[in-house]
């Protein structure tokens, strides 16, 4: 398996862990999923695993795969880019 292959699947986990500790930490899913999206990916982009287009790709490929290719409303405060998730994460550490 490659590095994207790699990143793909740390993706995964991390949506999965976000998803259930922001359940479990009280903050709701969303805001759960989406710190465990980004943590993830921020982490692959520091270990040189994806860079941010490698990162845009991914999240815009997860959406459409979750959405069966339908267009997805856009919601408040979850992340469909690198640049939206250091914001995001700038605004959970504040």
């Amino acid at each position: 398996m490659g590095k994207l292959g790699i990143a793909v699947m740390s993706l995964l986990v991390g949506l999965v862990l976000g998803a259930v500790g922001g359940v479990f930490a009280g903050a709701g899913a969303a805001t759960g999923m989406a710190t465990g999206i980004c943590a993830t990916v921020q982490a692959a982009q520091q270990i040189g695993v994806m860079t941010p287009d490698h990162v845009d790709l991914v999240l815009a490929r997860a959406a459409s795969n979750f959405s069966g290719g339908k267009d997805l409303p856009k919601t408040e405060g979850q992340p469909s880019s690198a640049a939206a998730c250091d914001e995001f994460m700038a605004r959970l550490r504040k």
